[in-house]
């Protein structure tokens, strides 16, 4: 069993190597984020949490468009460093849909609400580019989850996920929203630091 869990530089700049895009790297940062504030109210392992998150979208600017090799060739890279094979299985099963593998535990249905949320909550502050993402109010990324806008190319199973988690979707989107107002500077959605919740107008 692997064992590699390595320093957040030494993470970062692996993945520097495989992934360039910058929204790719966004959304991979705050897969992070998420994962590590889920992994903190689950009571499971932090560090293997957010670096799975950190780390699962490594290979796309290696495969491009063929989704079938989409988590595989990320899980070849990591095998090959050592990382634990509880993240490596995660990863693979995150694009399960697509590779015909059926994710199953905590950890993976984690995994694949998280990343679907970020996405969606970044789908809200599009709506208005004005917006930060510290004024998305979980009632915003509800809303979007039901446009066929920003909907159309998730699947129904990736947000019931959430509901496998034990959470419910409110306190999953808010502890998300709170997670991506952390790294809001790193993750390209830059605005003002939150008051008293998630109070301001919603989108």
């Amino acid at each position: 069993m692997g064992t590699w869990l390595p320093e957040r530089a030494e993470a970062l700049a692996f993945l520097a190597q495989h992934l360039k895009t910058t929204n790719l790297v966004r959304h991979s940062l705050a897969t992070e984020a998420v994962m590590r504030s889920l992994a903190r109210r689950l009571g499971a392992d932090e560090e293997l949490w957010s670096l799975t998150g950190l780390f699962h979208d490594m290979d796309l600017d290696i495969v491009g468009n063929d989704m079938s090799r989409h988590g595989v060739t990320t899980a070849a890279l990591l095998s090959e460093r050592g990382f634990p094979e509880e993240g490596v299985r995660a990863i693979v099963a995150h694009n399960g849909d697509e590779l015909g593998v059926a994710p199953e535990g905590l950890f993976q249905w984690a995994l694949i609400a998280g990343e679907t949320i970020t996405g969606f909550v970044v789908a809200c502050t599009l709506v208005h580019p004005s917006k930060c993402v510290a004024q998305v109010k979980p009632s915003s990324v509800r809303k979007r989850m039901k446009e066929s806008r920003f909907a159309a190319n998730v699947k129904r199973e990736r947000i019931e996920c959430i509901d496998r988690t034990g959470l419910s979707l409110d306190e999953f989107i808010a502890l998300a929203l709170a997670a991506m107002i952390e790294v809001k500077d790193s993750i390209g959605l830059q605005g003002l630091e939150p008051t008293s919740g998630f109070e301001p107008e919603t989108c």
